[in-house]
């Protein structure tokens, strides 16, 4: 039982749920869309999420304690390692407009984590966090995959775009309502500026607001409309459980997860 729990610690430390996720929203994306994607691209999501996610949560402790690093950060270490040489040899793979996009959020996930104001990075600056994250999310599973395709950019990619950057935004706020008990208040998150309970309920006028711009599209795919229906009922559903002190696993695990089940329900209604 303990080498278990020491695997799935690792699982969740180590970024590959989160990977997971996002691969999870690039296969809703594909099946929005009707877009393959091919191994090479999602091989590089994969692991390049692992590699800039474990960078910018392990970089900070790595700088400051790299003599004392216990066990497991170590092997983390190795894993992102590993994970960011996979990276490389996935990114030879993609057309160069590929890479010159991933490039700008790759940037911006740097800065994000290294200090380029005096001692502030981006993470620091007030009510920018939540913010950055979404955007990064939106167009690493979204823009990069339909340009890697050579689709046009279209009315309706776009407005696809903003439904995903508010679907994050809303997504991270169950994290941000975890961290309300560490985060520095210079941070300025939401749950901070608004409290929990405005924090939830702007969570849910921001999932009514991506299910109205579904319906405005030009052309509406009901399997995804209703999708995107349901598993937005199951988001609000975690948002309104979710409490400054949540289990160990409610947001790290199951809300982390939301992506995953919605390519999977996704998948079935195009099945069926």
């Amino acid at each position: 039982m303990h080498f278990l729990k020491s695997v799935f610690g690792f699982y969740l430390n180590s970024s590959i749920h989160v990977a997971l996720a996002v691969c999870g929203f690039v296969g809703v994306t594909a099946l929005e869309f009707d877009i393959s994607i091919s191994n090479e691209l999602l091989g590089f999501i994969f692991f390049g999420t692992i590699t800039g996610y474990n960078f910018v949560k392990y970089a900070e402790v790595a700088r400051l304690k790299h003599r004392s690093l216990n066990l497991s950060l170590r092997t983390i270490q190795i894993f992102s390692f590993f994970s960011f040489i996979v990276l490389c040899y996935f990114a030879f793979k993609l057309s160069f407009s590929t890479l010159l996009i991933t490039g700008g959020f790759a940037a911006l996930t740097f800065f994000y984590a290294i200090p380029i104001l005096q001692t502030k990075s981006l993470r620091t600056l007030t009510g920018i966090k939540i913010v950055i994250v979404a955007i990064v999310w939106a167009g690493v599973t979204l823009i990069i995959p339909m340009v890697n395709e050579n689709e046009i950019l279209n009315r309706i990619v776009w407005m696809s775009l903003v439904q995903r950057i508010l679907f994050v935004f809303v997504l991270t706020l169950p994290f941000e309502i975890r961290d309300l008990q560490y985060d520095e208040l210079a941070l300025g998150t939401l749950p901070q500026k608004a409290g929990i309970k405005k924090t939830k309920v702007i969570g849910v006028v921001l999932l009514m607001a991506t299910i109205i711009i579904e319906f405005l599209k030009p052309e509406l795919n009901w399997d995804y409309a209703i999708s995107l229906m349901l598993i937005s009922g199951v988001l609000t559903l975690f948002l309104f459980i979710s409490e400054k002190n949540q289990s160990k696993y409610f947001a790290s695990f199951w809300t982390e997860s939301i992506p995953i089940v919605w390519y999977g329900l996704l998948l079935l209604f195009q099945l069926i």
